[in-house]
């Protein structure tokens, strides 16, 4: 897997469960452009942050044993990795 690099903000296509108990989303795996899907082992940290008039919730990931950051803009329904 290439590092995630914590300056930048990458597009990415994540697979989600959304109304799942007290978490009302979850992202499951995501893939980068031209790789495999990546698998997220643990949902660490949720939190909403209002930019703008846009909600972007944030979801702090355990993969294997790297720390990730996935972020959904409720405007345009886009996924970034950060």
């Amino acid at each position: 897997m290439k590092n995630f690099n914590k300056n930048q903000k990458e597009q990415v296509e994540v697979m989600a469960l959304f109304g799942y108990e007290m978490t009302p989303c979850q992202p499951l795996s995501f893939r980068r452009r031209g790789e495999n899907e990546t698998e997220v082992t643990e949902l660490l940290r949720t939190q909403i942050r209002f930019v703008g008039g846009v909600a972007l919730h944030i979801f702090d990931v355990l993969i294997g044993r790297d720390k990730a950051r996935l972020e959904f803009n409720s405007r345009d329904l886009s996924w970034y990795l950060t």
